[in-house]
């Protein structure tokens, strides 16, 4: 028999990212529809294990959806990767009379997560925010498109600029293991060159693609990477070898940093929260344990979270196609 639940736990941990307060409140109300109290949990895993619980009710999530950041702080905990720790966590639960956990963050907090149940066998539910969406079996995290708006919105802006001065401009995104916000945003935005992390594309291509926009008449470029492409050891050192190498190019360099995972969340992303904090205490009151809801061919899915986790998100390869004849 399911453990009968009549008490949630949700939390935010990890980076934040636009549309954690909008999932918060679908959890919240989600919950009273049910009939079932929810309890939010203050600065992550951190504060399972200091016990900073508050009951949370409808009427406590009102105007937080079109916020950004998260109303529940977040926080790293090495004291919750020890067993020690995790002990004390469980102990709070129990004796607070939470029953299941909606977990909200990246790979990070799902690690965390799984290892909770497994240790402890108490209901987890996992909901992706994280802007870099790196997370396998959705095809959107929460904050991701919120980001995207913003990158673009600010590369507009910074063409104004290379344009009146016909400079080069790098502008550095985020996405230390994925280019998903590179090459989505640098496609939008209309940038003449995209380095991404899964694509090598090699100094000497990078060169030859500069020469050919410049031979074709471009007086200003825009050429857009994420933070973890392998072509150079950093941004800087790459605009320094850029200019080495060609001397005509007035070179500028725009880290973009944390900006991106401000602000207001887009619509898209307050109807995503809104639909995965839903399905994600619905699948807890059904019995279902381990599972990271997501976003699937515009369906919500539930993926275990050991396979959200390890799994492997891939680049559409379409995508790099549409880049390179765009760059044309």
């Amino acid at each position: 028999m399911p453990k009968t639940i009549k008490k949630v736990g949700v939390l935010t941990s990890g980076g934040d990212s636009p549309g954690m307060n909008a999932a918060i409140r679908s959890v919240v109300r989600t919950c009273a529809y049910h009939a079932i109290e929810c309890i939010g949990i203050y600065r992550g895993y951190q504060g399972m294990i200091e016990g900073d619980f508050k009951d949370m009710g409808p009427r406590s999530v009102n105007n937080i959806v079109n916020k950004g950041g998260t109303i529940l702080k977040s926080a790293r905990s090495l004291e919750f990767k020890t067993p020690e720790g995790r002990k004390k966590a469980h102990d709070n639960l129990v004796k607070a009379g939470i029953d299941a956990l909606v977990v909200i963050g990246g790979d990070g907090t799902f690690t965390g997560g799984l290892l909770f149940n497994n240790e402890f066998d108490f209901p987890v539910m996992g909901i992706p925010g994280t802007i870099d969406n790196d997370i396998f079996g959705t095809s959107h995290t929460l904050g991701y498109d919120t980001a995207l708006n913003t990158v673009v919105d600010v590369i507009d802006k910074i063409r104004d600029t290379a344009s009146s001065h016909n400079r080069l401009f790098f502008v550095e995104v985020m996405g230390r293991d994925a280019g998903h916000i590179a090459l989505n945003a640098g496609i939008g935005a209309g940038a003449e060159e995209i380095l991404i992390p899964e694509e090598d594309l090699g100094l000497e291509r990078l060169l030859e693609s500069l020469q050919k926009s410049k031979a074709a008449g471009k007086s200003s470029s825009i050429v857009v990477i994420a933070e973890g492409d392998k072509i150079g050891k950093n941004v800087f050192e790459l605009k320094d070898y850029v200019e080495t190498h060609l001397p005509e190019y007035d070179v500028r360099v725009s880290v973009l940093g944390h900006m991106q995972r401000g602000g207001s969340p887009s619509c898209f992303d307050r109807v995503l929260a809104s639909r995965l904090g839903v399905k994600a205490v619905e699948s807890l009151l059904e019995g279902k344990s381990k599972l990271m809801v997501g976003l699937q061919n515009d369906t919500i899915s539930l993926t275990p979270l050991e396979q959200a986790i390890k799994g492997k998100t891939e680049i559409d390869k379409e995508l790099l196609r549409v880049s390179d004849i765009m760059s044309t």
